[in-house]
């Protein structure tokens, strides 16, 4: 006999949420214990370097020759545990955050990064927005990091938001925005980029951030019985606020701040809930210079950032080196070859 009420599937709901809940601690918890091997496995490899090359290659047939049926243990793999093993000598340290991620997103942040503070702010960044490989590769290689900092002087949400939400707008932030997926041509306009970007919004997305949610591209107001178009409207749901995107391709200008300081005000006016917080205004650019943004920002009292955008075909000199060569291509061919054939599956 079929059950058919409220009730019924309320338990069921229940059910299935803590089973959701039981599979990820068992697979987070394997994962720790994963981590926590590669790093013991380095140690030991480094603890008898006094045995030469030959080491890791008879360690790894032996290993194999035990266990037959497990994967991990080339001679290749136990390289990078002894690489990963030499980055985090006190363990003790670093356990707590390396441990929650797979084995292959700490294998491309040892690999890509040699500054240790901000290596760990990959790893928290990582941790909290839940990022893939491939995402955590992007991040890195277009300077997620710099972008940020760099993005921060450019913003009044300090000084007009209220603490913790004005950090959380400023992370937001990124200077330029890299739109590597729209071609850069000669004599193209401010529509045409918007229209790329709309016609690739989940990579639109996956630059501007965790938390975006695209409401529409020349979004209408109308104020005093006069038609006003939003260049692109999106919600946050980190944020719980609306984020208005200006798009131009010049130089910022102060005027393009009033602009948006009016558009900020009818949104929060006409479509802010009273649960949002206010709504964050980012102005998109070409190229700006500090100090003109810096004194355009000085006395609006609605939070506004000022940043730069580059396309497909532009890369800036303080960049060139995100550019992947000939060798770093190879070894993340190998990296890749590591992760599927030699180390535990962790999808």
């Amino acid at each position: 006999m079929l059950i058919n009420n409220s009730n019924y599937f309320t338990a069921l709901e229940n059910i299935k949420r803590r089973i959701r809940i039981t599979q990820y601690r068992a697979a987070l918890g394997a994962n720790k214990e994963l981590i926590e091997l590669y790093w013991q496995i380095g140690k030991v490899i480094i603890e008898n370097t006094k045995y030469g090359a030959k080491f890791v290659e008879n360690l790894s047939k032996d290993i194999l020759s035990e266990f037959p049926e497990i994967q991990g243990f080339s001679p290749r793999n136990l390289k990078y545990m002894r690489k990963f093993a030499g980055t985090y000598p006190d363990f003790t340290k670093v356990q707590h955050v390396v441990a929650l991620l797979p084995w292959r997103n700490n294998l491309t942040l040892i690999s890509k990064i040699k500054d240790e503070s901000e290596r760990l702010w990959y790893i928290e960044q990582n941790i909290e927005n839940g990022w893939n490989n491939n995402t955590l590769t992007h991040n890195i290689e277009t300077k997620l990091f710099q972008r940020q900092v760099e993005a921060k002087k450019t913003a009044n949400y300090q000084r007009v938001l209220e603490m913790p939400f004005s950090e959380l707008a400023e992370e937001t932030l990124k200077s330029p925005y890299v739109f590597d997926f729209v071609q850069k041509r000669k004599g193209i306009i401010e529509r045409e980029i918007e229209k790329e970007l709309v016609a690739n919004i989940a990579k639109t997305i996956m630059e501007l951030g965790t938390g975006f949610a695209f409401v529409g591209n020349q979004y209408h107001i109308e104020v005093s019985e006069k038609d006003y178009y939003i260049d692109l409207l999106f919600y946050n749901t980190k944020l719980r606020c609306y984020v208005i995107i200006e798009l131009k391709n010049t130089e910022f200008k102060p005027e393009y701040a009033g602009k948006l300081n009016f558009y900020l005000s009818a949104i929060d006016d006409t479509l802010k809930h009273e649960t949002d917080n206010p709504s964050i205004g980012i102005m998109l650019c070409q190229t700006k210079d500090k100090l003109t943004a810096e004194y355009a920002l000085k006395d609006i009292n609605k939070p506004i950032g000022v940043s730069e955008y580059k396309l497909s075909d532009f890369v800036p000199s303080e960049f060139i080196d995100t550019l992947p060569s000939a060798e770093d291509i190879e070894k993340r061919v190998k990296l890749e070859y590591d992760v599927e054939g030699d180390v535990f599956n962790e999808r």
